[in-house]
């Protein structure tokens, strides 16, 4: 019974548009937003996800018509125990800064009983919530779902992305049902609550302060391609009645977690319209791009979603990924180059093997190449790719999906991060074994042919 109704959810296609929903028919008030009396006794709340003045194109907020309103709870206490591992203001007290090219092995699934609120923990960031500027990067290990609770961000969007086991995730809107392979954005103020239909699940969280994601333009590219608009998907009204005694809303706030006590589910809403609302993408329906003569694409072709920042084309976060595609460059080096890159970026593995990693890179492993450091393929992929110099027919890059989260601001690593059990201290390794490949006799070979090819200057 479980298992239909998972597969029996019914979604709203479309990215960022005006949706309108009810599970009881009749329940949206007609010709206004906050009538005297609204359809079937319910109340009316609008969640805005943008000041009031935002320009018209920006601007997000949804209405809610409900049974009572959120409201109504117990005031807020610092929640006991208080979780240590959450950060959202970044600076040398609870984070360090290191150029170092870092890398960690996947996190283990506790045997112990952890839901996905105790189960996050941030890796870096930077900047602060509370001046509505800046980015957090996490990671979650889970097994057991969230009881009687409710989630809510105040400081920023979660852009959620599972690597191990399915997430049931009821919102304010509706419900999703979200597999690896797929993200979802769950907007800040939202409230939510997560199950595990395959018992643990482990994956990574990106969290953005004062922004939020939007499709990237597509330029020269032109009018399709990449993450089309009507693969995103928005829940469908669904509502719990009735009460729920002692039920906990635990409010993230300022990195720190509080708790309020209700006697009602949030997930109260009979019917709902707006353009602020959570979704989810399947990655697989991403329509890449790609060089087709010579030289490797910037990775920024592969941007799913972006957070943009005032200044054009820099980003307060992007979202790329890495998805199956052919690869038939001529004459190129078709792994990424090597680079130093004034962004700084996060990588993670959902399934398969990353092409410029041969080793050690594994699913539900990450990594940071910070502003500046350099990366690029380990040893064994370069050397297995120049190996391949007569060989450069097409191939077909198969059976992987890689991320990654790139930030024009510099993230600062936290401190159980760089100490944990987890971290690859040997990460370097990989690039000692790069040998110089370099002649002279080829060079000076190279030069004579190209000067008996040419005429003279006196002629």
């Amino acid at each position: 019974e479980e298992k239909k109704e998972l597969e029996g959810l019914k979604y709203q296609s479309g990215f960022g548009n005006h949706f309108s929903s009810e599970a009881i028919a009749g329940a949206l008030p007609l010709d206004q937003n906050s009538p005297l009396l609204c359809p079937y006794g319910l109340y009316a709340e609008q969640i805005s996800g943008t000041s009031f003045t935002s320009p018209r194109k920006l601007n997000q907020r949804s209405w809610l018509y409900r049974v009572k309103p959120s409201v109504t709870h117990e005031p807020f206490k610092p929640r006991v125990p208080a979780h240590k591992k959450l950060v959202s203001e970044f600076d040398a007290s609870n984070s360090r800064t290191n150029p170092t090219q870092l890398r960690w092995r996947p996190e283990d699934i506790p045997d112990s009983e952890i839901d996905f609120v105790d189960g996050l923990f941030t890796i870096c960031g930077a900047g602060s919530s509370f001046l509505r500027h800046g980015f957090a990067i996490h990671m979650y290990v889970a097994n057991t779902g969230m009881k009687d609770s409710a989630f809510c961000n105040a400081d920023g969007d979660f852009l959620l992305v599972p690597q191990t086991g399915r997430l049931w995730i009821e919102t304010e809107c509706g419900r999703l049902l979200v597999t690896p392979g797929e993200i979802a954005v769950i907007p800040q103020g939202f409230r939510f609550s997560i199950d595990l239909p395959d018992g643990k699940s482990r994956g990574y969280v990106a969290e953005i302060y004062g922004a939020h994601f939007q499709l990237p333009d597509l330029g020269p590219i032109g009018a399709n391609g990449l993450a089309a608009s009507r693969d995103f998907l928005a829940p469908t009204a669904w509502f719990e009645d009735g009460l729920r005694p002692e039920y906990t809303i635990v409010q993230k706030f300022g990195g720190e977690l509080f708790t309020a006590k209700q006697d009602f589910s949030p997930f109260n809403v009979v019917a709902w319209h707006g353009n602020y609302v959570p979704y989810k993408y399947d990655l697989k329906k991403f329509c890449p791009y790609n060089t087709v003569l010579l030289d490797h694409g910037d990775p920024s072709i592969n941007t799913v979603l972006t957070a943009p920042t005032d200044k054009p084309g820099v980003a307060l976060l992007d979202f790329v990924i890495f998805p199956p595609r052919w690869l038939v460059a001529e004459h190129t080096f078709r792994p990424p180059y090597y680079h130093r890159n004034c962004m700084s970026e996060f990588m993670g593995l959902i399934y398969g093997a990353y092409e410029a990693k041969a080793d050690g890179f594994l699913p539900g492993g990450a990594s940071l190449h910070s502003c500046m450091t350099p990366h690029g393929p380990d040893t064994t992929t370069y050397e297995a790719t120049i190996a391949r110099v007569n060989a450069m027919a097409p191939s077909k890059l198969t059976g992987t999906m890689a991320f990654m989260f790139e930030s024009a601001l510099i993230p600062r690593v936290c401190h159980w991060a760089l100490e944990s059990p987890f971290l690859d201290h040997d990460y370097y390794q990989c690039w000692i074994g790069l040998k110089s490949h370099f002649s002279r006799i080829s060079l000076d070979k190279t030069n004579v042919e190209s000067t008996e090819k040419e005429p003279g200057a006196s002629e």
